[in-house]
């Protein structure tokens, strides 16, 4: 007779199986190796965010997608918002002109959280809530490479970045700032400055629920949860869910709103972030 443990594990398998998509939430520091479990299995996966500790990861994984011609998607939920989905037409349409600057702070409280003060869990501010500031930057700008990419931060004593803030400039003398720590409030808003007009997306910007177009606020509301969620507005996650679907429905193995290329310039820039600030993980020299 299985016991409850075996009879789970059982059940998970046997949904493995059959599923047509797995999600992929580990800690950071075993993305990697998941991620290439399953598309070695022939599984499509979605893949929490940060997709790998490195761009030499990332690149891995993607090789692994191609390999075994299965979708990959980095689950950067923010991207498939109504709201950012707002922003993109905004933009495209110059409602408020040329961006000349964008700005996004996000910082919260998390010390008391192990995952991330732990170096060999990967920790730290920038791979666990920074990337959601620099992923805003470069969905503003279309995915366009930095010309250049300054930071400064300050580490923990376990060597993992408590606060950082990086600068990027863009061509055109376009400039972003972001701002991330892990031991104090910030206001978690994102602002995007262009020469006729600014949108502003008020806390939480990682989660967005609301949009102000020169000082006109819209309201975006999520779904309703049928239960307390663990984490503010997480029923939103149906957004990126729907997106893989459409995906593979269309028979496509990556996703034009986060796309491989997406990933690997964003694992880029964190990358030359975290050398700037000397936060250097054991993945780094395999």
């Amino acid at each position: 007779m299985l016991t409850d443990m075996q009879g789970t594990v059982v059940d998970v398998l046997l949904w493995l199986c059959v599923s047509d998509v797995v999600y992929v939430g580990t800690i950071h520091t075993h993305h990697l190796a998941v991620g290439v479990l399953f598309m070695n299995a022939q599984k499509n996966v979605l893949c929490e965010k940060p997709l790998a500790m490195n761009l030499k990861e990332v690149q891995e994984l993607i090789a692994s997608a191609e390999k075994n011609n299965v979708f990959l998607m980095e689950a950067v939920w923010t991207r498939f918002f109504p709201v950012s989905l707002e922003i993109g037409r905004l933009l495209s349409r110059g409602d408020v002109g040329e961006v000349k600057v964008v700005r996004a702070d996000f910082g919260v409280p998390l010390t008391h959280v192990p995952r991330t003060v732990q170096k060999e869990l990967g920790g730290g501010a920038l791979l666990d809530i920074g990337i959601y500031c620099i992923q805003f930057v470069l969905m503003v700008f279309n995915g366009e490479k930095p010309e250049t990419i300054q930071a400064t931060g300050v580490c923990l004593d376990t060597g993992v970045d408590e606060a950082m803030v990086v600068t990027l400039k863009f061509s055109g003398q376009r400039l972003a700032v972001c701002t991330c720590t892990i031991t104090a409030e910030l206001p978690n808003e994102a602002v995007i400055v262009g020469t006729k007009g600014t949108i502003k997306v008020p806390a939480h910007m990682w989660c967005p629920t609301s949009l102000m177009v020169n000082g006109v606020e819209t309201q975006y509301p999520v779904p309703e949860p049928s239960l307390p969620p663990n984490f503010i507005n997480s029923t939103s996650m149906c957004y990126e869910a729907e997106e893989v679907r459409r995906c593979l429905l269309h028979g496509l193995k990556e996703s034009s709103r986060m796309s491989h290329t997406d990933s690997a310039l964003l694992a880029e820039i964190m990358d030359e972030a975290r050398r700037q600030v000397g936060v250097v993980y054991s993945q780094d020299s395999q």
